[in-house]
């Protein structure tokens, strides 16, 4: 059987000694889980002394208990870039103000016929104070240590970012309910329904070169895999950058490599072809 065109297209017999990885769209398969093949193909990455790094918008305690089973996953890129966990030891990359928690506040609050739900993620929990079923479970989806509080803007936690579910669109609600708040930050998009609000020198590739040093790991020495506009930076990071089918067509202008999408376990797929080399 000939090649199918993006297994045909990957360099092999490269050094691969880091591997990051977007989860939602990228690792995640349809049902929102690890794929059940992924598991052997992290063992053989282990063995290798290749490393496996998870790079996601969700919170670390979420991140670690979704590889709980896997030891050799041992350093996580969480929130989006602004924390980075290596061996049990948290590194806080980046931060909001406190006055920005209160003007996005406002914003989402007087968002009038908008259906958004806001999330501080903080250093040691995320939360809310939205309380209705519809946006609980989704931001439970993303944050395992979550609380409902009466009032964000009282919060004493760090504010890593701020995180806004659009029930109707998180690129339209960015452009309409998020532009123009004062203060220095970034708002991305990160996925369909995600929009953060970060600190505007952090985000996954910031956090990556910093673990690339940390690791005397090269760019071209890493492979990385991403779906959505938050992946943009991780990508620019290493030689080998995976879009998936399924990606925003931003990521695939900026990748220089593809893979399959995540419903048919296309990081599983070329990790593999990358480990028969």
């Amino acid at each position: 059987m000939s090649p199918s065109p993006w297994s045909d297209a990957i360099p092999l017999g490269r050094d691969l000694r880091l591997v990051v990885c977007d989860m939602d769209g990228t690792l995640l398969d349809g049902e929102q889980r690890i794929p059940d093949d992924f598991w052997a193909v992290s063992e053989r990455l282990a063995d290798r002394g290749i490393a496996l790094v998870p790079a996601s918008g969700r919170q670390y305690a979420t991140l670690q208990r979704m590889f709980a089973e896997e030891q050799s996953v041992t350093t996580f890129i969480a929130e989006n870039g602004n924390l980075v966990v290596r061996d049990g030891e948290a590194d806080v990359v980046g931060c909001l103000p406190q006055e920005l928690v209160l003007s996005v506040a406002e914003r989402v609050r007087g968002a009038g016929d908008r259906d958004l739900g806001l999330v501080f993620c903080g250093r040691r929990s995320a939360y809310i104070e939205r309380s209705d079923a519809a946006f609980v479970s989704e931001a439970e989806r993303y944050y395992a240590q979550l609380e409902v509080v009466d009032d964000l803007t009282e919060v004493d936690d760090l504010p890593l970012k701020l995180a806004v579910y659009a029930f109707d669109g998180a690129e339209s609600a960015a452009q309409d309910v998020l532009s123009g708040i004062p203060g220095t930050h970034e708002v991305v998009v990160s996925g369909e329904h995600w929009a953060d609000i970060m600190n505007p020198d952090v985000n996954k590739g910031v956090a990556l070169r910093e673990l690339q040093r940390a690791l005397g790991v090269t760019p071209a020495q890493t492979a990385a895999f991403g779906d959505y506009l938050n992946d943009l930076e991780m990508l620019e990071a290493a030689e080998l950058s995976f879009a998936m089918e399924n990606a925003h067509a931003r990521v695939k202008a900026g990748a220089r490599f593809s893979a399959p999408s995540n419903r048919a376990h296309g990081v599983v797929r070329v990790l593999e072809q990358l480990l028969e080399a």
